[in-house]
Order: C-alpha cells, then structure tokens, then sequence
C-alpha cells in the first residue's frame, strides 16, 4: 500500500484542504502517515501571505528528503500558484499545482518522475472557477469547514485574489450536508473558515446570515466558531444572531489592518474606523463576554509617525482582547509595491513591537476579567506531560491535569487563576 504524508503551511483554510486532498487519497489505496514516518509521497500545501515561502517551502522538502530520500515531492498552494517555475528549481520537488489542480493530484500522480525535471501545472487564476468543499478531520475536538474560496476584493497589499481566484461557495444546502459529516467524524466544534468568509452565498443569491441562521440547527455539534470576517461583511443581523444562540460562540476576529482612515483608503480596504468601532460597540453591547480578535498591519507605505500613533490610540481604546500585528511586506504584482513612501524595515519592527506588547496587556486583562466566572470548557486530546488544555467559548485558554474523561468534552469550569503565559485554570464542576 503507498503512503503519503502531509506538511501544511499557512491558514486554517489549507488544513481543510490538505485533508480534503488526503481523502480522496485514502480513496485510492494510500496510507496516510506522520510527516516523519517515511512515506512514499510527500505533500506539502504552501502559502503566500506569510514571509519567506520560498525559504520556508525548501526547509520542508530537505526535511521529507531526510525521512525517506527516495520520496516523491508534490507542492500545492498558494506559493504553487504565483511561483510554480521558482517552486521547480527547488531540489528534491516532482511536481508543483496550482489552486484548481491540486485538486486534481491523483490525475497527476501518473506523471511523477526522478528522472525529469519537476513538472507544473497551474492554470490562469481567472479560469479558476470551481469550489472544492471539504473539511479537516484528524482532532476530533475541532474542525476547520471551508464554506467560501478566493476573493473580490483586490486590497492593494494582498495577493490572495492571485493565489486563490475569484470569490465563490458552495450552497446552503451543500455545506449543511458537509457539516453532518463533520458531526459524524465526533468533532464537537466546527471553525468556519474561508478567505473572505462573509461573502459566502455570491453567485447563489444566498448570505453568510442565512447560512449562520441554518447551522444552528444542526444536531451533533456543539460549538460553531466563525473565523476572520470583514467588518463590512460583519452585520448587524450577524451579530445579533450570534448573541442569541447557543451554538455560535461569542468569538470574533476581525480585520482592522489600520486603525487610520488615510492609510485604510491606500489600502483599498472596503470601510474606514468608524464602521469598525460600531461592530466591536454593538458586540460588546450584546455580549459583553466576547472576545475580539484583531489583524493589522504596520509599516504599509506612506505610513508616518502619526499614522502609526493614530493606529496605536484607536486599538488602545477599543474594547478588544488581542492582535495578530504583521510587518508590511512587499508582494509581487500588488498595487501597494509601487507606491510611495516605503517605511524603513527598522520601523516596521518597532511598530510591530509596540502593538504586540499592547495585545499582551489585552489578552491578560481580558483573561483576568473571566477570573470568578464559570465558563464552559471544551478539552483537547493532547497530553502534555500530563497537561491538557481546552478553550472557553469565548476563547480563553485553559489547562486542567490530564482526564481521559474530559477529552473531546464540553464541561464547566469556575476560572480562578492565570499563569505567566495567560493560561487560566480551576475549578471543574462536571
């Protein structure tokens, strides 16, 4: 029986679809084994968004060549996408696909060869059109749900829309059948993910609300968590809704990238600050508890002192609970490599500094304000030296001693104490 291993680089939305591929896979006859099992084919799902793919993509190859030097290498993803001859001259790589091909790999699999060069097959982004549904499976805690693919929006930062192609989804009806077999698989959260989630629906005449309104009435699951949404997509009727259920957690994380108006209109992003303060202002109204995640990003061109401050004051003042902060990084084919005003790369990373120290302060008084409540827990598989861990619904982390009996469980826990990472322990009342 051959076998296949997978190394996965990036979002929730590639671990989705790196099992999707590893299913259809298993369908076929092949093993699936840990990376470091030595398996007959490697599969490593790149991205684009974070720095050094290349640096990053090579490391993997070299270390699946280490396990078993025979292997063959198949790279998929975002980086496959933009950079398929450069992925090619990697040594050590047979093949290389893009976004729709990737998930046609068995198709390829014929093609394989140690003898030729390593061989590529990436169509134009904008003949990619299709949606490939999926799942990941493996943690029967949590699974991450693609619902939505690619991206209209053309921020003038981001390569995504190059990477992944046009918005598009499946249906209603289609991704409720897709998260009955998440349920089946036991995982008691489903995470919904996609790259621009909230424009889920485009070219069915359905939304993001009425797809959150028909999960929530589905049995097996306990918990849906919606992962990064746009505040122009985050409406009001979204909101209210989540506040009012009993399986949407109140866990938001929302795209700011700047919290200066001048700086979010080069960015080409779809609302300026105050339409982000009304979204955390209504979420905190209706469910004070929430947690609110934030991305930005610093040092974009044309960012000064002030602009920077100006960022900095706003998020101090929001009612937030921690940052993702990333350094500007000059992307090929984007808008924003060509404009003026390149900020120093010593600057990004003071800026960068700044918020996540500030983020730090914001998780741990977030964390510290849970202190007395009694919030429910749902625990993870993994022993940690006889440590397990487990998230609140509103994303706080905790730790207990290890309990078989609690693994993939939903049990209350009286929160009483933070340690110096900001992992909360108590009491646990089941």
């Amino acid at each position: 029986m051959p076998s296949v291993a997978f190394y996965t680089l990036g979002c929730k939305l590639n671990f989705s679809e790196s099992s999707t591929m590893a299913k259809q896979l298993a369908e076929k006859g092949f093993e699936r084994k840990e990376f470091q099992d030595s398996a007959d084919l490697y599969v490593i799902n790149t991205c684009s968004v974070t720095d050094h793919a290349d640096r990053k993509c090579k490391k993997v190859v070299a270390e699946a060549l280490r396990y078993n030097p025979d292997a063959y290498i198949v790279v998929v993803g975002c980086y496959a996408q933009l950079k398929p001859q450069e992925i090619a001259e990697i040594p050590g790589v047979d093949l290389v696909l893009g976004a729709a091909e990737k998930f046609q790999l068995l198709d390829h699999l014929h093609s394989l060869s140690k003898e030729e060069k390593a061989r590529t097959y990436n169509q134009p982004i904008k003949e990619t059109r299709e949606f490939v549904p999926g799942f990941s499976e493996g943690d029967r805690t949590r699974s991450f749900l693609k619902v939505q693919d690619g991206c209209d929006y053309f921020c003038t930062f981001c390569t995504i829309p190059l990477a992944r192609g046009r918005s598009r989804s499946a249906d209603i009806a289609e991704t409720v059948k897709r998260v009955e077999e998440a349920a089946q698989t036991g995982a008691k959260e489903v995470v919904l993910t996609g790259v621009n989630l909230g424009d889920f629906g485009v070219g069915h005449g359905q939304t993001f609300y009425e797809l959150v309104q028909e999960l929530d009435k589905i049995g097996g699951i306990e918990r849906f968590r919606i992962s990064s949404i746009e505040p122009n997509l985050l409406s009001d009727e979204i909101i209210r809704f989540v506040a009012q259920s009993q399986k949407f957690v109140p866990h938001f994380h929302i795209p700011l990238q700047s919290g200066n108006d001048e700086i979010l209109k080069r960015m080409r992003r779809k609302y300026l600050r105050d339409v982000y303060a009304s979204r955390v202002a209504l979420i905190k109204d209706l469910m004070p508890q929430a947690c609110i995640g934030v991305d930005i990003i610093v040092g974009f061109p044309g960012e000064t002192d002030e602009h920077f401050q100006d960022t900095f004051d706003f998020v101090h003042d929001l009612d937030v609970s921690y940052f993702h902060v990333f350094p500007y990084s000059e992307r090929p084919n984007t808008t924003a490599r060509k404009m003026a005003g390149r900020v120093p790369l010593g600057v990004r990373q003071d800026r960068v500094t700044q918020l996540r120290s500030l983020s730090e302060k914001k998780r741990r008084q977030f964390a510290e304000s849970q202190l007395g409540k009694t919030l429910n827990v749902l625990f993870e598989t993994e022993d940690r030296k006889g440590i397990m861990q487990g998230f609140t619904e509103n994303y706080v982390k905790v730790q207990a001693t290890y309990d078989p009996l609690l693994v993939n469980t939903v049990v209350p826990v009286q929160l009483e104490r933070l340690d110096a990472e900001t992992n909360a322990s108590g009491l646990i009342l089941n």
